[in-house]
């Protein structure tokens, strides 16, 4: 490729083998709140889900069904939390925080299978999804700059 002036091409772009390996990777290591919306909704989702914020987070609001446990917590109580031949799906603010990667050194440090929930509370609650606390769960419209709405799906 000749060198341009677009910023996008500056950089040539990996090759197709190289792309299969990266992003055949990435899913490996997270997924999005649609699709563990989509898995909670089924029923037994087939993994544990993990809030690791702190606590005024979590009283602020929580995808209902996940697991408060609080990344500096992880080492001293997963084990009694958290089933280790299951694997755990961690969250913590969105995109802008890495708590959740922090999250995720810990629970593979102590052996779990783990996967991101990119977009964290952040995504949950822009796409309208539900949301706990100690007084009930409510559901706020989705954000129509983020996500599809009125019965569109982006069907990816």
């Amino acid at each position: 490729m000749e060198p341009t002036s677009n910023p996008v091409l500056r950089v040539n772009p990996a090759s197709p083998a190289d792309a299969l390996a990266y992003f055949s990777a990435q899913l490996a290591f997270r997924t999005d709140v649609s699709d563990v919306h989509a898995a909670l909704e089924a029923g037994d989702p087939g993994f544990t889900l993990i809030d690791s914020r702190g606590r005024a987070a979590w009283d602020q609001g929580r995808v209902p069904g996940a697991v408060h446990l609080p990344t500096d917590e992880i080492a001293a109580r997963a084990a009694d939390l958290v089933d280790a031949a299951e694997p755990v799906v961690v969250y913590c603010w969105g995109p802008g925080c890495n708590g959740a990667y922090r999250a995720a050194v810990e629970f593979a440090k102590l052996g779990y299978q783990v996967k991101e929930m990119i977009g964290g509370m952040e995504y949950w609650i822009r796409e309208g999804l539900p949301v706990a606390t100690d007084a009930g769960t409510e559901r706020r419209d989705a954000d129509p700059l983020t996500v599809p709405v009125g019965g569109v799906s982006c069907a990816c």
